[in-house]
């Protein structure tokens, strides 16, 4: 395991047995209530802009409606990636974040609900499934199915976790938090430890686009191997760095999870970062210049605090704010303007509001609020008119303030326009209170 600390392993497993126990029969009732709805529908039409405001308070009552009462797999009700997600009905792990997050300060206790929902699902490995998919999506489908072996998505939900306890001051939950953590941290030293030292996605070796990021442009030429890659090394340094914070807060030893935070910090600061041009990048893209692209996945640096205040600020001002780079008409370009792969395509170049969301708060991680607003601002302007031109939230959007209609999603599918009523791209109202919050 890497040096995993084993007996640590096994007491967590005891510690939060009784949160990872799944039934099979159903589960408890939701204790949702309309006066809570209607919190998030005042807060949605109260934030930001005025123009932004029927966009916000339309999605905030798609989140009502798109929440489903408690039934197995899920303990507590459940809320879908949107009704138009075009292969039908499924709650997401990495969408669910986003989800969370807007609904957070309005609603805490439906946000708390889907990170217990979601942890619930944790396979013994310590890996979460990507997507769980309800009957009647997947092509027909009349049956529960998640992938259980080979696809994951970003582990982003302890940030999601984090900020819930920071918001009610309720660190009880981290006796249902701390072992799928652990776990999760266990599950990827043992199948995403690359090459050295770093963590890597399956896309590398399987095209399966665990890293959320499908048909990225930073593997179209790569060999397969266990090769360090950017998002996936960040993402484990934050786990790292949660898990050490957490185990103070429960009086566990933390020293093991400071110093593999520590390791990864250097080795991403040292390794995965060229400074000729102030861009992190995958380690065979550090090696050989040729694979080197502007995808905004080198932002993760930034979001989980690895990078250095001299790496960020270089980072926001030469990419993030740069309009030949990510700064686009509907910040942010997945892939940045003037790389030759550039296309309105999906995660090739359109914008996807939840990426936006992220460079926000990595800009605010670095003290650098007038990056963030300028953003954020941006984004839910661009968002706003297509709202008011089509009625809907759409999954994602044309970089260059084009129409979503017109941008490609899978050509070699059937499904090749951005899904319409998407909730789990679309965290509009957590990013107008981050706009509002701002000075």
């Amino acid at each position: 395991m890497n040096r995993f600390p084993r007996l640590l392993l096994i007491i967590i497993c005891v510690f939060s047995l009784s949160a990872s126990v799944q039934s099979q029969t159903g589960g408890k009732k939701s204790t949702s209530g309309n006066g809570s709805w209607e919190r998030l529908i005042t807060t949605a039409s109260t934030s930001g802009k005025p123009e932004w405001r029927p966009m916000l308070t339309y999605l905030a009552r798609l989140h009502k409606t798109n929440t489903h009462p408690a039934a197995w797999p899920f303990e507590y009700e459940w809320e879908g990636l949107g009704p138009g997600y075009v292969y039908g009905e499924a709650f997401g792990h990495w969408d669910i974040v986003h989800i969370t997050l807007d609904v957070l300060h309005s609603y805490p206790e439906h946000a708390l609900h889907q990170l217990l929902n979601d942890v619930r699902n944790q396979e013994p490995t310590g890996m979460l499934p990507g997507s769980i998919y309800m009957p009647g999506g997947m092509s027909g489908r009349d049956t529960i199915y998640w992938n259980k072996k080979t696809e994951g998505h970003p582990p982003v939900w302890p940030i999601a976790a984090q900020d819930y306890i920071k918001y009610t001051g309720n660190k009880d939950v981290l006796k249902k938090l701390y072992g799928p953590l652990i776990r999760q941290i266990a599950w990827f030293e043992n199948n995403r430890k690359a090459q050295g030292e770093g963590f890597f996605y399956n896309d590398i070796l399987l095209k399966r686009w665990e890293s959320g990021v499908d048909e990225g442009v930073r593997f179209d030429e790569v060999k397969k191997g266990p090769l360090a890659c950017i998002d996936a090394t960040s993402h484990v340094y934050n786990l790292y760095k949660i898990a050490g914070e957490w185990s103070r807060q429960l009086g566990f030893d933390f020293h093991w999870y400071d110093k593999r935070r520590d390791d990864l910090k250097t080795f991403i600061n040292d390794s995965l970062y060229v400074k000729e041009n102030g861009m992190f990048y995958d380690i065979w893209a550090v090696k050989d210049p040729s694979l080197r692209h502007l995808a905004l996945e080198s932002m993760w640096p930034l979001v989980t605090g690895a990078a250095t205040k001299e790496q960020a600020d270089r980072y926001i001002d030469n990419y993030l704010l740069d309009t030949a780079a990510f700064f686009t008409a509907h910040p942010m370009a997945t892939v940045g303007r003037k790389d030759p792969k550039f296309e309105q395509r999906m995660w090739r170049g359109p914008a996807w509001n939840s990426m936006t969301y992220w460079a926000a708060r990595a800009c605010l991680n670095y003290k650098r609020g007038d990056a963030a607003k300028l953003i954020l601002e941006k984004a839910l302007d661009a968002s706003a008119r297509q709202f008011k031109r089509t009625g809907t939230i759409w999954e994602f959007y044309h970089s260059l303030g084009g129409n979503p209609e017109d941008v490609k999603r899978k050509p070699h599918t059937k499904f090749n326009t951005p899904s319409k009523d998407y909730l789990g791209h679309n965290p509009l109202i957590a990013m107008a209170l981050m706009y509002d919050s701002i000075k």
